[in-house]
């Protein structure tokens, strides 16, 4: 009982249903305080995450030696494969289900979010994407110039990194995501919203869970392991992507979860786990195109052309390998394509962005989870490729 207590998957549901909870009897005095230490935690998260990319990935790299561009690809190839394949299935299941859907505009009607009492800004280093191409870069040298010594370094910047998020990361995760709920709860999104929330997001739900079962069941074909021993390991993974919205935010849980799991390598989850995180956002990809249909509905009064789709979904797969895994990341990525293929005016794109902020939680969840289907692809591929130590 003591380690169910303790456990960080009992944290973060306490800290969403407290959330809930103050947001429904909070008044504006108390959300004035909430708003800015929202800010401040999710600062102090952000600031994190670059660190914890290249102080994972480029280690990793390292330990993986020339095997590391071979696998460096195959990730690529399997986050874009990924995308592609749920952008298809969402689009199937849109032009299907859509139209027996009597969906209406609830976008009005919310609370207002009372301004910060104060606002503390704690720049990252860098930017998520220029952290990671540092720590491919630099990964890539170290192996091809054989530095042992820095080598040895990265590996001592890992354990330090390894502490970082264990001391600093995971204790203030929990105040977040009540944060998160609170604000949530206050302005009424999860109440005035319900019509378009629930239509849209159970719908989204069935097909995300959908997506992750035949992921993690051709990972289990491929691998010939039970994809069980990875998939055990994400619920605090999962709720911490519920309440953060952000796959950034949720990497270094994901980390822990994956260095649990007995079926996969040191060597390579130590490098997928943290990649994927920036460039696999199936779940986003899923409720972007599911949306887009929705809102092209909506708005304009009929579902876009399959022809239109044809073109948008390849052009989505690749904006959201380079989308930032932060909130809302993928959609906002996408935004050029959005209005420029799809035809989308300010009116879509606003309603876009409100309903997919909505949702956004069980999109992330699905991007984060979905990631360890992947990694036991590449685990697999490494072992029968380019076995350890070669």
């Amino acid at each position: 009982m003591k380690k169910i207590l303790s456990s960080t998957s009992f944290k973060l549901l306490c800290a969403v249903l407290i959330g809930l909870l103050i947001g429904q009897v909070a008044n504006e005095g108390v959300v004035k305080v909430i708003v800015p230490l929202k800010h401040l935690l999710g600062q102090a998260i952000f600031f994190l995450v670059p660190i914890i990319i290249f102080g994972f990935i480029t280690p990793a790299i390292a330990r993986l030696k020339r095997n590391v561009s071979k696998l460096l690809g195959v990730s690529l190839l399997l986050a874009y494969l990924s995308s592609l394949g749920v952008a298809v299935f969402a689009a199937l299941v849109g032009y299907g289900v859509i139209p027996y859907l009597h969906i209406s505009s609830a976008a009005e009607g919310l609370k207002e979010i009372p301004a910060m009492l104060f606002r503390l800004d704690i720049p990252p280093l860098m930017s998520v994407m220029s952290a990671l191409a540092l720590a491919l870069t630099f990964g890539l040298a170290v192996v091809w110039t054989k530095s042992e010594k820095v080598e040895h370094a990265l590996y001592k910047l890992q354990d330090i990194v390894s502490v970082m998020v264990s001391r600093f990361l995971i204790p203030i995760l929990p105040f977040f995501v009540a944060a998160n709920f609170a604000i949530f709860s206050y302005e009424g999104a999860i109440v005035s919203q319900l019509p378009v929330f629930l239509a849209v997001v159970v719908v989204a739900i069935v097909c995300n869970a959908a997506w992750l079962a035949l992921l993690y069941g051709v990972a289990g074909v491929y691998s010939r392991k039970n994809p069980w021993r990875v998939l055990k390991h994400y619920g605090p993974v999962i709720l911490t992507a519920m309440g953060t919205q952000s796959s950034a935010a949720t990497l270094g849980v994901a980390i822990k979860a994956a260095q649990k799991s007995d079926a996969l390598r040191d060597d390579v989850r130590g490098f997928s786990i943290p990649l994927f995180a920036n460039i696999h956002f199936c779940g986003s990809v899923l409720d972007v195109v599911f949306l887009v249909i929705v809102i092209s509905q909506v708005l304009y009064g009929h579902l876009p052309s399959p022809a239109t789709l044809a073109v948008f979904i390849p052009l989505l797969g690749i904006f959201a390998i380079g989308a930032p895994g932060l909130p809302g990341g993928t959609v906002v990525a996408s935004l050029g394509i959005i209005q420029s293929v799809l035809g989308f005016d300010e009116a879509g794109t606003a309603l876009l962005l409100t309903v997919f902020a909505l949702q956004d939680s069980f999109g992330t969840a699905g991007n984060i989870t979905a990631d360890g289907a992947l990694t036991l692809l590449l685990d697999t591929y490494s072992d029968r490729h380019t076995p350890k130590g070669s």
